[in-house]
């Protein structure tokens, strides 16, 4: 056999250890990629049950789900009528960030009455998560009206919160009056959420003066929600962290707010506690029920400084 011949045969043989090298190297990846699309399914699938099951045990509602009709009617009414020994057995809670007390100011009125000023926003996670003890709160001086169910915006930071708006409301009290502006919806159109609630003149002005500095730090102005308190307190941010109410329903929530025990229970009842004992200094302890609960007597102190 000539050198030719033997060069050309190993040439041919190396050539067939190419192949089937090149040919056993597929066979191993499609038996790789096919691993890798079973796990993917698996992924999918997870994720599609996680969503069609999320928000169970709260009556079927889904965490972005927003109950209507009679449902809706009946978290209203249990918001505003947490009962006394459930926040009596609550106390302090969880320690909320407190309003801060404002000395030497003019009174804020309406009607003749302390006012309660709320300035948020419905995308507003922070002002969703307010909004709770807000409405506990004041629902213990007087009757809101008009409240609707809603969530902050699906797109921003914790989104999908669940909550109110007071977007329409009315308040009726014989101690203290209230207006709530909500600036704008939860719904964006060309990238911007859409206005609302257009302050008054006199809104802007209050926001304008006392959501800045130096009546809140300097890293808080503007921040929302904003409340004054008839210019006794004020308080820009919430109390808690929405973070307490991901992956929760508005009815899970409110059974929460029912058991004293509860993480989220405490959160909310604590700072609806510490927003009551502060109306009840602005209201002179009025109604006396009220003022002399175990709810306000767990924030005696917090609030020396109001009203001088």
């Amino acid at each position: 056999m000539s050198k030719r011949q033997r060069d050309s045969r190993e040439y041919a043989r190396q050539m067939r250890m190419i192949q089937e090298r090149a040919t056993a190297r597929r066979g191993r990846m499609r038996v790789a990629y096919s691993a890798i699309g079973a796990v993917l399914l698996v992924f999918v699938v997870m994720g599609l049950v996680k969503l069609g099951t999320a928000g169970g045990g709260g009556g079927g509602e889904s965490p972005s789900a927003v109950p209507t009709g009679a449902a809706a009617e009946a978290i209203i009414s249990g918001i505003t009528s947490v009962p006394a020994a459930t926040l009596d057995a609550v106390g302090a809670g969880a320690k909320p960030s407190l309003p801060t007390a404002l000395t030497g100011q003019p009174a804020l009125t309406d009607g003749g009455k302390p006012l309660v000023l709320y300035v948020g926003a419905e995308y507003c996670p922070f002002c969703a998560a307010q909004r709770w003890p807000v409405v506990i709160a004041l629902s213990r001086f007087g009757t809101f009206s008009g409240l609707t169910l809603t969530t902050s915006a699906a797109d921003d930071t914790y989104p999908n919160t669940p909550t109110v708006s007071f977007h329409g409301v009315t308040y009726t009290s014989q101690y203290l009056s209230f207006q709530g502006v909500e600036t704008t919806t939860n719904k964006r159109v060309n990238g911007q959420y859409q206005p609302l609630d257009q302050l008054t003149p006199a809104q802007q002005q209050v926001l304008q003066k006392y959501n800045a500095a130096p009546y809140v730090p300097s890293d808080s102005a503007g921040a929302i929600p904003f409340v004054d308190f008839a210019n006794k307190a004020i308080q820009a941010g919430a109390s808690y962290s929405p973070a307490l109410l991901a992956d929760h329903t508005h009815q899970q929530i409110l059974d929460a707010v029912k058991d004293p025990n509860s993480q989220v229970g405490r959160a909310i009842g604590g700072s609806a506690n510490a927003l009551t004992a502060l109306l009840c200094k602005i209201t002179g302890n009025q109604p006396g029920d009220v003022c002399s609960s175990a709810a306000v007597q767990a924030y005696q102190g917090e609030f020396a400084n109001v009203g001088k």
